[in-house]
C-alpha cells in the first residue's frame, strides 16, 4: 500500500508493470509523446466477464485512456490498432463513438482482423487503414442465450442493428445497400450469413479508406496533426 509520502525508487519502477497488467499496455497518456497508440486485441469485454483463457480488451479500460488523451495537451493524435474477432455490442459502439468524438486526428490500422463490431471502431477514426492481409466480417447481429418475449426481444435487436448500421455507413464511404448486401449474403460463412473482405476489399467496398501498415498510419496521422494545427492558426 502507498503512504502520502513521495514514492520509493523500487514503487515507481513497479508502476509501469501495473499499468501493463491493468491496462494492457505500459505507457498511458501522461507521457510526453505527440501520438499515442492504443491497441485493441482480442473480444471487446463489455458488462459480462469472458472466460479467463479469452484474450479480450476491457471497455472500462478504454474509456479512461480516452479521456486521458482528450485532456493531455501534450497529445496530438492517436493511433488505433485493431485486431479483434468483434464482442459486447454496446461497449464496442461506446468505444466507436468516443473515438469519433475526440477533438484531436486519429488513425485506425486493422491488423488481423477488424471483425464485427470491430467495424464500427475502425471506421470511427479520422482516417482508417488496413493491412493488405487483414479481414474484416461483416455480419448482422448474433444472439445466444435464452430469449424471453420473442416479438420485443426482436425489435430489441432491430433497433440495435439500425444503430450499428447508421454508425458504420455514416463514418465510412459504403452506402446502406451496399452494407446489407454484405451483411446478408448467403454461403460464404459456414453455417452463418454474411461476408468476408480482405485488404483491399474492405477498401473497394468503402468501409476502409486505404491498404498500408505501422509506417503509412503514422504518416497520414502525422499530416492530419499538421492540418490540424494550420486549422488552428
Amino acid at each position: 500500500m502507498l503512504s502520502n509520502e513521495t514514492d520509493s525508487p523500487e514503487e515507481t519502477k513497479n508502476v509501469p508493470l501495473s499499468n501493463l497488467k491493468e491496462l494492457g499496455q505500459i505507457l498511458i497518456p501522461e507521457v510526453s509523446e505527440r501520438i499515442y497508440c492504443l491497441s485493441i486485441i482480442g473480444q471487446i469485454e463489455g458488462h459480462q466477464i469472458l472466460p479467463a483463457q479469452s484474450k479480450t480488451t476491457k471497455y472500462e479500460h478504454i474509456i479512461p485512456q480516452l479521456l486521458a488523451v482528450e485532456q493531455n495537451q501534450k497529445v496530438e493524435g492517436i493511433l488505433v490498432i485493431l485486431n479483434t474477432a468483434g464482442g459486447d455490442v454496446e461497449a464496442g459502439l461506446a468505444i466507436a463513438e468516443m473515438l469519433s468524438s475526440l477533438s484531436k486526428p486519429s488513425v485506425s490500422l486493422v491488423l488481423g482482423g477488424g471483425h464485427s463490431i470491430g467495424i464500427p471502431i475502425a471506421v470511427s477514426c479520422s482516417s482508417s487503414l488496413i493491412a493488405p492481409t487483414g479481414t474484416m466480417t461483416v455480419h448482422p447481429i448474433r444472439y445466444t442465450g435464452l430469449v424471453i418475449n420473442g416479438h420485443q426481444q426482436f425489435d430489441y435487436l432491430r433497433k440495435m442493428q439500425e444503430r450499428i448500421d447508421q454508425f458504420i455507413y455514416s463514418h465510412s464511404q459504403i452506402s446502406k445497400d451496399k452494407l446489407e448486401q454484405l451483411m446478408f449474403k448467403t454461403g460464404e460463412l459456414a453455417q452463418d450469413i454474411g461476408t468476408i473482405l480482405i485488404g483491399q476489399e474492405a477498401v473497394d467496398a468503402g468501409l476502409i479508406q486505404a491498404v498500408g501498415g505501422v509506417k503509412e498510419a503514422f504518416k497520414e496521422l502525422n499530416s492530419l496533426i499538421e492540418q490540424s494545427q494550420e486549422n488552428r492558426v
